[in-house]
């Protein structure tokens, strides 16, 4: 059962965050609603890593909603990251390993220097839903130079976040289980609201953002009811393929009868017993997210938006140019299967059909892979991104943005591959702009740092006031059909454009002839 706070609860925890005195703060130490921590002063500021927010959802927790963090004696070292929530290994750096460590409900706070009631950002990690973590980014230059806090999240991957079964809608307070990650990041949410204070932020002005997976979690808590008064802005980025739909309560049972089958289990007794690396082992066949038609997602976000949801709260919403090099190249190049010319044709016809293949010729582009990426992206980024832009326009103020420094230097984990592949502006690579990503500084020249110096103005403005602006910068538009291209100066700097639309060919893309087998 979600708890919500009396108010007379909420100021009962805003007297409980009282920082210490500044004299015994040299390590940090900040009372929470659950006890003492301690963290670490920076060159940067200070940090307090690893802090739980909810009770692990462990032993009969697992797939339960998220529960109050207990509170503990004494104070608690709050140094070092958190373990990661239940994931795959995979090719990002400190990701070599699994991980099938259920005990993840954990946040990192970074804060400035000085004592300031400042606006605060809350960061949802991207990876499909699947992997990821809240230290993937290290914002503490952004929190510096913005002066801002930031809070990092981890929450519940995969099948652990998000089974939904028939057994499970039972337990569930709304009746309709599989969004456990979702309430994850509202518990989180309502630590930063209780909590925030005695940090130094202000938990009147919080501003959710995310990137792909992180970006698609903004647009899910934007549309849900129960988050309403958690936050004040959302900036989503890359996060609106397909469309922010939500699973179908229907499918996602089905789905999960059929996972529970893989496993050899019949009921949630077997499902809760069965070891986290056989969950992993088994869940990958399977698309893992929210859930429409309970409580907490009574309808798809489209639909919320069209009726108004979070009316009032502004949002930053964009998406990069070259989406769907990373996607391709991982689909064909990493595998040392190029796409070829004479494959082209087909695989387009297969994925996009005979209008797309026409609209997508060969010729046009360096290599069959890079014509592919560009439908790829064009179809599950680009064009849904600013549909998206068109449906919030109508319940509030809307920032549009692409991000399209094609100069950008591949993100940390492409990097380690050593390819000479084009990623050019791809999924992810704007991040690097903004944060140390997996806590690594990327080469940029110094082009790009002053792009890197423009982008964390405009996102630390939005953040403060509501309006992103940069100095000596177009603003970023709120008007239908006007986006801030952000690039490099000597591909032309940041500018407004009104084409953007066509140079994607939505025109195509928004029509439902078109197959989308992608």
């Amino acid at each position: 059962m979600i708890r919500r706070m009396s108010v007379a609860l909420l100021a009962l925890a805003a007297a409980l965050v009282t920082p210490v005195p500044a004299q015994a703060a040299d390590p940090p130490t900040v009372r929470t609603d659950a006890g003492w921590v301690r963290g670490e002063s920076t060159t940067e500021g200070r940090q307090f890593l690893g802090i739980p927010y909810a009770e692990p959802p462990v032993g009969v927790l697992r797939w339960k909603e998220p529960r109050p963090v207990r509170p503990w004696q004494g104070v608690r070292t709050a140094r070092d990251f958190g373990n990661k929530c239940v994931q795959s290994a995979s090719w990002d750096p400190g990701y070599e390993q699994p991980s099938h460590t259920e005990d993840c409900l954990d946040l990192n706070v970074y804060v400035p220097e000085g004592a300031a009631r400042r606006a605060v950002l809350v960061w949802f990690h991207g990876g499909g839903l699947t992997a990821g973590a809240g230290q993937d980014v290290v914002p503490d230059t952004f929190a510096r130079q913005t002066g801002t806090v930031v809070v990092t999240v981890n929450y519940r991957l995969g099948a652990m976040g998000f089974l939904a079964t028939s057994g499970l809608d039972g337990e569930v307070s709304d009746g309709v289980s599989g969004n456990f990650g979702m309430l994850d990041q509202q518990a989180a949410l309502r630590w930063v609201r209780a909590n925030i204070g005695g940090f130094g932020g202000d938990p009147g002005r919080v501003t959710i953002a995310g990137e792909s997976a992180g970006g698609r979690s903004v647009c899910t808590q934007l549309a849900s009811p129960p988050g309403k008064g958690l936050f004040r802005a959302g900036i989503i980025q890359s996060g609106a393929y397909g469309d922010c739909g939500a699973r179908t309560h229907a499918t996602a049972v089905a789905e999960g009868a059929a996972f529970a089958q893989q496993l050899g289990c019949t009921d949630l007794a077997c499902l809760r017993a069965k070891p986290a690396s056989e969950i992993l082992a088994a869940q990958s066949r399977f698309d893992w997210g929210p859930v429409v038609g309970g409580a907490f997602l009574p309808r798809q976000p489209e639909e919320a938006f069209a009726r108004g949801a979070a009316r009032g709260v502004p949002v930053m919403n964009g998406a990069n140019q070259d989406e769907g090099r990373l996607f391709a190249f991982a689909r064909f190049d990493l595998n040392g299967t190029a796409l070829t010319a004479e494959q082209y044709p087909s695989v387009m016809r297969a994925d996009y059909g005979d209008e797309a293949l026409a609209r997508y010729p060969l010729a046009s582009y360096p290599s069959p892979t890079i014509a592919y990426a560009t439908a790829q992206g064009d179809q599950s980024f680009a064009c849904p991104a600013l549909r998206l832009d068109g449906t919030l326009a109508g319940r509030g103020k809307v920032y549009a943005y692409e991000f399209a420094d094609r100069t950008s230097p591949p993100f940390a984990s492409l990097r380690n591959l050593g390819t000479d592949f084009d990623f050019g502006a791809t999924h992810v690579n704007e991040v690097q702009y903004l944060f140390k990503h997996f806590g690594l500084r990327s080469p940029l020249n110094a082009e790009q740092r002053s792009l890197a110096r423009q982008m964390i103005q405009y996102w630390g403005s939005f953040v403060r006031d509501g309006v992103p602006r940069a100095t000596g910068q177009p603003a970023m538009p709120s008007r239908p059909g006007a986006v801030l291209t952000l690039r490099a100066m000597s591909a032309g700097g940041n500018v407004l454009s009104a084409t953007t639309h066509r140079e994607h060919r939505c025109n195509l893309w928004d029509t439902e002839t078109v197959t989308h087998n992608g």
